[in-house]
């Protein structure tokens, strides 16, 4: 069982810590959805490895490399889930590091920190848990070397406005990667993508009694915004560079934008 501490965050704090620390912030956001991801937290990971095939692992290992973390960095990641990219950003980083890993769900966060207590390597000590709000980041301008989004982004009601925050808590040349599903431009990418949502993410989540709460997935998707248009709004945001990468037959994406 985690042990969560409620303290204030600090960026350049002293780098002894608890096993676990999870820090709460005033969140605001759609309450729905935030009930939504509280409700899935207990299996999220089982069915991520269910239904990527374990594919999600390698996706996200390509996210965090595309960030430039290096040894010593301060990184941050939004919407962190459960966690599984603040672990490997914390060993991009190592022990010298400090990884800050927010969402707005505290069953999530919960649950990021019981991994991170059942983990030996000491690099996962550098973890922080804050529960917070991607569209108000509790972080002064500049603070980070890097920041990642794992399929977080579609859920965020102003996109906008969360990419604005990345990009003022980011350092000058410092790089943002974004994970999510791919909205895809190509008719039979998004038909196959359509299918498996129906035939085997639902079903699946079905399994767990998530079925209702895995059928936002695909209109989540429809309403979500594609390569060219996701590179215009970090432009839009202030980012001086903004690449979008599709990958998995294009059914996945990955923006990397700079600061």
């Amino acid at each position: 069982m985690a042990v969560l501490q409620f303290t204030i965050p600090s960026i350049t704090g002293p780098r002894h810590r608890p096993e676990s620390r999870l820090v709460r912030r005033p969140v605001q956001c759609s309450t729905e959805r935030q009930a939504l991801f509280n409700r899935i937290a207990p299996v999220y990971d089982n069915l991520n490895d269910l239904l990527s095939l374990g594919g999600h692992r390698v996706w996200k290992r390509m996210c965090v490399s595309w960030t430039g973390a290096k040894e010593g960095d301060t990184v941050l990641d939004v919407c962190c889930g459960s966690g599984d990219l603040a672990f490997l950003l914390s060993e991009k980083v190592g022990i010298n590091g400090k990884v800050i890993a927010l969402d707005f769900s505290k069953e999530q966060l919960q649950v990021a920190a019981s991994r991170q207590c059942e983990r030996s390597r000491a690099c996962y000590k550098n973890i922080e848990w804050v529960e917070g709000d991607a569209i108000d980041l509790p972080f002064s301008f500049s603070s980070f070397d890097a920041a990642t989004i794992g399929y977080g982004l579609r859920n965020v009601l102003n996109r906008k406005k969360a990419l604005e925050e990345m990009h003022r808590v980011l350092k000058p040349g410092s790089k943002l990667s974004i994970l999510d599903f791919n909205k895809s431009t190509q008719p039979i990418t998004s038909s196959i993508q359509d299918l498996m949502i129906d035939n085997v993410v639902v079903p699946v989540a079905s399994g767990y009694g998530l079925a209702s709460e895995y059928q936002y997935l695909k209109n989540s998707i429809k309403e979500y915004l594609t390569g060219k248009e996701l590179e215009k709004l970090a432009l839009e945001a202030g980012f001086s560079e903004a690449d979008h990468y599709e990958m998995f037959a294009g059914l996945m994406g990955n923006l990397v934008a700079k600061r």
